[in-house]
């Protein structure tokens, strides 16, 4: 652990620095992508968590502040869907006057950006990851579970670059046998429109998506499909803990990113933390549990009381889940992708 002015930097076990919020503002979802929440068992009667125990912005914003104040730099909102949170903008507007946020963000899947858009980035969003699986329509409906086109996540797009957030991060979840045929179609398409693609290895996340290791793509598959169409070349990463590697094209045209937590995992330079709705802190997208903030919170701990539980969870992590995989003899339960975000 390392102290500035009035900033410390704490490390885990394996000397990682913890740098990256993510926030997930609500388990809920307007999707039902098979890969995150299947319809089958996120259906009508599910029950998600009651308001009362979703975390409010107010706490959302006061653990932010005392986490910016242990080394967080980004903080990304992410769900379930983030702006099925009603006033979500309102959160925004909070976390971006947080001292020692240089990068506010937001994943979300598009749908309802078309209303929302020049909200957020009023509210002092900085940047948008936008999530589309494919451009055909009916590969599309089948992935999102609901049977929603591309239409409105594209304007979603277009809004978002209307607002001023651009280039755009598209994601893509990418599964063989479903979408994968649709890669260079998603690389050419969003090339053309200055926007960055963002293809993810499809992973185990959670227990209940039905994953194999025969469905994943690899990434190096991925980046050799676009690059026979639309040559590439490696590019070096921005900073530590990025967990995209990075391709622009040899014509000048713009860049792709492939996350290969399945193929290539970049554990050892893991710097996130995640915050759940109901306030769980969990120290990897594959961990068990979490530890609970929420109650010592709402019974009044201190800013130090809350700092020094903080440091101590993050000072014990020893994750590894995705350099462990292959060794791994028996499955375990893994918290939802949809309750701490991607």
């Amino acid at each position: 652990m390392t102290t500035t002015a009035d900033r410390t930097t704490i490390t885990d076990k394996f000397q990682r620095p913890f740098r990256d919020l993510r926030v997930s503002v609500t388990d809920r979802c307007n999707f039902r992508c098979t890969y995150c929440m299947p319809a089958e068992i996120y259906g009508e009667r599910y029950e998600f968590l009651p308001r009362a125990d979703l975390l409010t912005f107010e706490e959302i914003a006061k653990l932010t502040r005392i986490m910016a104040g242990l080394g967080a730099v980004k903080v990304r909102l992410t769900g379930g869907e983030p702006m099925v949170r009603s006033d979500v903008e309102q959160l925004v507007e909070m976390l971006a006057s947080v001292e020692g946020i240089e990068d506010l963000t937001m994943t979300t899947n598009g749908y309802l950006l078309p209303n929302k858009a020049q909200a957020l980035r009023d509210a002092g969003l900085h940047r948008l990851s936008i999530s589309l699986d494919s451009l055909d329509d009916e590969v599309f409906k089948k992935m999102n579970g609901r049977g929603f086109s591309t239409a409105k996540v594209l304007d979603g797009i277009a809004a978002a670059e209307r607002a001023g957030f651009g280039p755009v991060k598209i994601n893509s979840v990418v599964q063989r046998g479903v979408n994968d045929h649709t890669i260079v179609e998603m690389a050419r398409y969003f090339k053309e429109r200055g926007h960055i693609m963002r293809f993810i290895e499809y992973m185990d996340v959670g227990t209940r998506n039905g994953w194999e290791l025969e469905h994943v793509v690899p990434a190096d598959e991925i980046v050799a499909m676009i690059d026979a169409e639309m040559p590439l070349e490696p590019v070096e990463g921005d900073y530590r803990g990025e967990v995209a590697a990075r391709y622009r094209y040899r014509d000048g045209g713009g860049e792709i990113g492939v996350i290969a937590s399945v193929t290539k995992p970049f554990c050892g330079d893991c710097t996130r933390l995640r915050l759940s709705p109901e306030g769980r802190l969990v120290t990897c997208l594959f961990a068990t549990l979490g530890t609970d903030l929420r109650t010592p919170l709402r019974a009044g701990a201190s800013d130090a009381e809350l700092t020094d539980l903080v440091t101590k969870v993050w000072g014990v992590r020893e994750d590894r889940y995705s350099e462990q995989r292959a060794s791994m003899t028996e499955p375990r339960e893994k918290v939802e992708m949809y309750h701490i975000g991607g």
